[in-house]
């Protein structure tokens, strides 16, 4: 019914926290950028902005084909109260305890997935700045 809306409250919040994110990191950069120290080989890392996009690009891609599925069965509507099962009290109940059921147990599970994620690839950032001390060394 309206299990999409949970991951999508989530997918606002993680836009949010993104667009400071990227804000902050690029407060840091332009000092560095100013002084021509483009690249440094010690700040190679993948930055929170870069993390969030990957959480941002699963929770919005989640969000629009479980909206266009729920569009597709009748249960989203393009009038108010867009959700049919706002019709009738119980109705609404039903919805609610999906909201906190499915919902809720969908947006922990995309982000634990992000989280796996995030740690095998600051593994491989680990593992190729090694690699490339070992070849200076």
């Amino acid at each position: 019914m309206a299990c999409f809306v949970v991951p999508a409250a989530e997918a606002v919040i993680v836009t949010a926290a993104y667009i400071a994110a990227k804000k902050h990191e690029q407060k840091i950069q332009a000092p560095k950028l100013a002084d021509g120290n483009k690249f440094e080989s010690d700040d190679v890392k993948i930055t929170w902005s870069k993390r969030l996009s990957w959480l941002m690009g699963m929770l919005w891609g989640g969000v629009l084909l479980l909206a266009f599925e729920h569009l597709w069965h009748g249960e989203v509507v393009p009038f108010p109260p867009f959700l049919t099962a706002m019709s009738s009290p119980e109705a609404t109940a039903e919805m609610l305890a999906e909201m906190s059921t499915v919902g809720v147990s969908m947006a922990i599970s995309v982000t634990a997935a992000w989280g796996i994620i995030c740690a095998f690839a600051e593994a491989k950032v680990k593992s190729i700045k090694k690699a490339l001390k070992k070849e200076t060394a």
